[in-house]
């Protein structure tokens, strides 16, 4: 949100989390940027219903791209669809290596020497959507899966905000999102 300025093609409305004392919560007010929680919990097995209320806040706030990052929270393909070509994730791995969670432990297990994130347009299929774009990290030779994450969280920091900027100068009104060639 920091990197968010004057000459930025998009405006944050609102940050939404389903947990009501996510730190998020408290770097979005602190800069001005709505808040809103809809926890999980009172909807029980309910997605459907849970999904509704999460889609009515994100609609009354104007939003019109959704940026998810930390939402461990598997959405629904239709809630997916709602927003299709316009949901975006990042993801603690070098897409399509280590879908889903464990995924610093998973690269240390396999002998990897790098690791990293991904930046990709969310589907139905659990972290399967179009990567638009990674940053990788070097493994270290004493990494633990906290250190490796710990390197890789602060490529994210970097890379969201980038993707995010060159997503959103592709999107002109009425004009299909054309996505760059896969890196």
């Amino acid at each position: 949100m920091r990197s968010m300025g004057p000459d930025h093609p998009g405006e944050p409305v609102l940050v939404v989390s389903n947990v009501p004392d996510a730190g998020g919560l408290a770097k979005a007010r602190a800069l001005g940027v709505p808040v809103a929680v809809v926890d999980h919990r009172p909807f029980g097995r309910d997605r459907h219903a849970f999904e509704a209320a999460l889609n009515a806040a994100l609609e009354n706030a104007g939003a019109q791209v959704v940026c998810t990052a930390g939402f461990m929270r598997i959405l629904t393909p239709e809630f997916i669809a709602r927003w299709q070509g316009r949901i975006l994730n990042i993801h603690p791995s070098l897409l399509p290596r280590y879908k889903g969670l464990n995924t610093h432990a998973r690269a240390l297990e396999a002998g990897d020497t790098e690791a990293g994130c991904s930046v990709h347009l969310m589907t139905a299929e659990l972290d399967g959507g179009p990567v638009l774009a990674r940053a990788r990290v070097p493994v270290e030779p004493d990494d633990t899966p906290e250190t490796l994450a710990a390197r890789v969280l602060a490529a994210e920091h970097r890379l969201y905000p980038q993707v995010l900027r060159a997503f959103l100068g592709q999107l002109p009104e009425n004009r299909p999102i054309d996505l760059a060639k896969e890196p």
